[in-house]
């Protein structure tokens, strides 16, 4: 069971951290266009008329670099998710309280992180 909570972040607080999150999705937004169109551009590599043996190497790098672009929109995908997730709690005036000790984050760690469900007390307790 949820511990109870007693505190929560001003009204003035939110919406100082719902601009912060809200700036934070519009860049990871724009950084995972980037990412699928460096996915999708990698299908013509240019290698055409080079020799097989080139060919080969380049087709290999561009597998490598498919998996780790997918990797990191993957990765940017949860970002965001998270991100918005965050914004729920906000509304929700959940935002900023620790889901293990129902204790308020400290503000530096939310503006560094503002998507962290967790204060530095309870990741702490997790590892």
């Amino acid at each position: 069971m949820a511990p109870e909570i007693n505190l929560r972040y001003s009204d003035t607080d939110l919406e100082e951290f719902r601009t912060l999150i809200l700036e934070k999705i519009e860049k990871a937004e724009r950084d995972l266009e980037l990412i699928k169109s460096a996915y999708m551009n990698d299908h013509n590599n240019g290698t055409d008329d080079t020799s097989p043996t080139f060919k080969a190497f380049e087709e290999g790098s561009a597998v490598m670099s498919k998996e780790s672009n997918s990797q990191l929109a993957i990765r940017q995908e949860k970002f965001i998710r998270d991100l918005k997730n965050a914004i729920i709690r906000i509304e929700n005036k959940t935002y900023g309280i620790c889901r293990v000790t129902g204790k308020l984050i400290n503000k530096e760690r939310l503006k560094l992180v503002p998507h962290a469900t967790l204060s530095i007390e309870a990741k702490n307790i997790q590892k």
